[in-house]
């Protein structure tokens, strides 16, 4: 166990934590595969700088809390943290199933008793890989190591997450939810998240996302992969408030087949840097997607997010939509891409950004691609910048508002398309998040 808690990547380590974990030999051979796959690709040869990350110095697997099986026995410390986040209240009221992982391990899950009897599988990754060995068929198939290197990074050393599976024609009318928390400086989280649903079924599943701030650069990069297929309905929605010393270099995507739906609606406040674009690969006649997302970008950050709808089936549809909010010296870059197969005729799609800059250094960038190989399709794409107009702002303090107050009421209207589809408790948090962020901010 002593060299889990190297942090030096290498076979023995990648080795040490398979065995640790008593996964199948095709886990152990997948780990091997993807490491050797992580040492040969480069960087990423786009977007921020990554170069105070450092690889090397980063703890691949740390377990700081032993699991339990119900919320009064977490240590009090990391209790006092849930119940500020709200997490045992959600789970009662509005929750069908909730996990916590803390670092690299799961620390706690709960499931409604009437899911189970539907047949739903809502469990942790590791558990999943030992007791369902037909999970080899779809484990990162979606996204392979090849994809880049930290999607390769992440298939070695991956530890946590959860695995949600959906008969066929079960609604899950209630979400579930994954709460992941990095508490050791200078540690990498990994969690991998598979969701498939069955023909007919439906599903919301929620994460969020925090930590502590630290002096030590942190690394999340985990993973979501999502199957729908025929007639599937698949929301996943991301609320994520990382400190300034995080790199948040995510992958995440999906594949929707004949009559499918999966929407990304995703809500960004934290990290040093974002590197995110969920995709949605369109494989059937009449597959759709939505992704709908909220970034607020603060003094030291470069968010890179976006948004990709690959079409690959007719009649297909995509509709991407961006709000960001940019404040003091940061950087804010939103790139949508779609892309029209030849035989995808008659699809559509839309991708559209507004930014909003709430101070003169901050920056912002738009970068589309739409490209279609058949001329049966029609796409449109739409970008907006503005700044903070002084005159509404005077208006807003001549009715008794601080300047924060009012920031933050104009900014609450730039965003609330986005905000409306994120379930009320949570748009409430963000909402609260956004008011104590705009204290000292300039117009």
């Amino acid at each position: 166990m002593k060299r889990l808690t190297s942090a030096r990547l290498d076979r023995e380590f990648v080795e040490a934590l398979s065995y640790e974990k008593g996964e199948p030999a095709w886990m152990r051979a997948h780990r091997l595969r993807c490491l050797s796959v992580f040492e040969k690709l480069p960087m990423p040869k786009f977007g921020p700088d990554l170069s105070e990350l450092d690889l090397g110095d980063l703890t691949y697997y740390a377990r700081p809390v032993e699991p339990v099986s119900r919320w009064e026995d977490l240590p009090e410390e990391l209790k006092k943290t849930f119940q500020a986040l709200g997490l045992p209240e959600a789970e009662q009221k509005a929750l069908a199933g909730v996990g916590a992982q803390v670092d690299s391990e799961e620390v706690y899950r709960s499931l409604l008793e009437n899911l189970r009897q539907k047949g739903v599988i809502f469990t942790s990754m590791e558990r999943a890989v030992r007791e369902y060995p037909w999970i080899q068929e779809y484990f990162m198939k979606v996204i392979p190591p090849e994809d880049n290197k930290f999607a390769a990074l992440h298939g070695a050393v991956w530890s946590g997450g959860t695995f949600i599976w959906v008969p066929e024609g079960v609604e899950v009318e209630i979400p579930l939810q994954a709460y992941y928390r990095i508490q050791t400086e200078g540690v990498g989280q990994f969690e991998h998240t598979l969701i498939i649903a069955e023909p007919g079924s439906s599903l919301h599943y929620i994460e969020g996302c925090s930590a502590p701030r630290y002096s030590r650069m942190s690394l999340h990069s985990g993973m979501v992969e999502i199957i729908a297929k025929e007639g599937a309905r698949v929301r996943f929605t991301t609320i994520q408030n990382w400190s300034k010393n995080v790199y948040n270099l995510n992958n995440k995507r999906a594949w929707a087949y004949a009559g499918a739906s999966v929407d990304w609606v995703s809500g960004s406040l934290g990290s040093k840097v974002t590197m995110l674009y969920p995709t949605t690969v369109l494989l059937g006649k009449g597959a759709r997607t939505e992704n709908l997302s909220f970034t607020f970008a603060q003094e030291g950050m470069w968010l890179d997010t976006g948004a990709r709808a690959i079409h690959r089936a007719p009649d297909t549809s995509a509709r991407l939509v961006s709000r960001s909010v940019v404040q003091g010296r940061a950087v804010s870059v939103f790139r949508g891409t779609v892309y029209v197969s030849p035989e995808a005729k008659g699809a559509k799609a839309h991708v559209e950004c507004s930014t909003l800059l709430l101070s003169p250094e901050a920056k912002t960038e738009t970068i589309p691609v739409l490209r279609a190989e058949n001329d049966e399709v029609e796409l449109g794409h739409e970008a907006t910048v503005g700044r903070v107009s002084q005159e509404q702002l005077f208006y807003l303090m001549s009715r008794g508002l601080d300047e924060s107050q009012a920031l933050s009421l104009l900014v609450n209207g730039f965003v609330s398309p986005i905000l409306k589809e994120i379930p009320l408790e949570y748009a409430v948090e963000l909402r609260r998040l956004l008011e104590m962020s705009f204290e000292g901010a300039t117009g």
